[in-house]
């Protein structure tokens, strides 16, 4: 039998099927999963009680580099989400400058090399003034998606009238992945607030309507021009609902938070560090989301991993900050959630693994099969963990879960073969790479 470099024995294998078998990699690939028992290997892990997941992937991050090293960074941000059990992250392009040209993506590529943890694909950032050249952008190497902000973004990143909207859709013909609060709506109702009211109000600023109000209106440019959408972070549960009647159309992200936490008490309990956009909301579409991740309505779950410093996040509401650090935290919650009985194991791969794999043509990930890339987390079910801030690598240092008891907890994460992460330990050095994808 012909050596491997990496043997993964006595697990239990989720990905498509559940078995107890063993896993034999060679050059960064799988190349055999049976019984390998009398292999030869250079390195062996044992995973005896525990099971093994494809290299679970982060589809929705803001790692902040270039931008404030004191609230994250390409190495604090991968190295958190090694640490939480990610394999591979999709990095937003609102960074300072903003990734909406190919220059400033060829720079934020090159950044990458030797500072990264994991594996990393790149969005880049639709604007009014690129829309002719997102044809030739989307398809440059290792770009995700196109982000588009139909609701209020940094910088010049928000499109949000019907026009612009609809010329971007006929530029190009890969999926165009949306921030879809409506932003008329927005900035309309913005005057019935003033500084220092209560957070909880911040769900009844973004309420249901701003968020069903955009996603209505770019359904229907995506059904006039037929251009694949990825509604992300879909929070209401009217939005998943229509959005059943555009499954030829729509893919479909949740976050963690919206699976997780529920208005009006996390404002109250958590202040400025439960303030994100669209906002975490009410029981009912709480239920919502979990009712549509467990029939089929959900695609991706992701972590919208958005840090802060501590002092933007306690400035009176609602000039407080939007945004949550959540990368390294998503797979503990998510784990919690299978034990709870909330959904199984195996829809959670489906829905942090394949889902996102499928969703955005990510070459080489999201299975546990030969030819595919050796990215691995492993996880015990049976572990409990608290989650603490003096474990959070973001040099923000905060988390919305800090407290949180989680039974099941990510006990090694490998990377193309490599294991960079074991027993809460990160080992090595950052060698992770630009993710391909498909784009034809």
């Amino acid at each position: 039998m012909t050596g491997f470099d990496l043997v993964l024995r006595n697990g239990t294998v989720v990905s498509g099927t559940t078995e107890r078998t063993d896993i034999g990699c060679r050059d960064g690939k799988i190349v055999e999963i049976g019984d390998l028992a009398r292999a030869v290997a250079r390195e062996v892990v044992d995973c005896t009680n525990l099971h093994v997941l494809p290299g679970l992937i982060d589809p929705h991050v803001h790692l902040r580099d270039p931008g404030d090293p004191a609230v994250e960074t390409f190495d604090a941000g991968t190295r958190g989400a090694v640490l939480g059990g990610i394999a591979t992250v999709f990095d937003m392009p609102n960074t300072s400058e903003s990734v909406t040209s190919t220059d400033v993506l060829n720079r934020k590529r090159a950044m990458l090399d030797g500072a990264v943890w994991c594996d990393v694909g790149l969005y880049v950032g639709a604007t009014k003034a690129n829309i002719p050249e997102l044809a030739e952008l989307e398809v440059q190497p290792n770009v995700c998606a196109i982000k588009v902000f139909a609701g209020s973004s940094t910088g010049d990143l928000l499109v949000e009238d019907d026009e612009s909207l609809e010329r971007l859709m006929r530029s190009g013909r890969r999926r165009v992945c949306y921030h879809s609060e409506d932003e008329y709506r927005l900035q309309a109702r913005k005057a019935l607030f003033h500084e220092g009211q209560p957070h909880r109000l911040h769900m009844e600023w973004r309420d249901e309507e701003c968020a069903f109000l955009g996603t209505r209106r770019l359904m229907a440019l995506a059904r006039k021009t037929g251009r694949p959408a990825h509604i992300l972070h879909t929070s209401t549960a009217e939005e998943l609902a229509y959005l059943q009647g555009y499954r030829d159309l729509a893919t479909v992200e949740v976050l963690v938070n919206h699976l997780t936490q529920i208005g009006p008490d996390v404002y109250d309990r958590l202040g400025g560090y439960a303030i994100m956009n669209p906002p975490i909301r009410d029981r009912r579409h709480y239920d919502a989301a979990w009712a549509a991740v467990n029939t089929g309505g959900v695609d991706c779950i992701g972590s919208d991993h958005a840090p802060h410093s501590r002092a933007a996040k306690e400035r009176p509401w609602p000039n407080t900050a939007a945004g949550l650090t959540g990368v390294q935290t998503l797979v503990p919650i998510m784990l919690d959630h299978v034990n709870a009985g909330r959904l199984s194991l195996a829809r959670m791969v489906e829905l942090m693994a394949e889902g996102p794999a499928r969703v955005y043509g990510a070459l080489g990930k999201g299975k546990i099969a030969p030819g595919y890339d050796a990215d691995f987390t492993l996880v015990d079910l049976q572990a409990t963990q608290i989650i603490e801030e003096s474990w959070i690598a973001s040099p923000c240092g905060w988390t919305p879960f800090a407290g949180h008891r989680c039974t099941g907890w990510p006990k090694a994460t490998i990377v193309r073969g490599a294991l960079v992460m074991r027993e809460d330990e990160v080992l090595g050095q950052p060698a992770g790479r630009p993710v391909g994808f498909r784009v034809a």
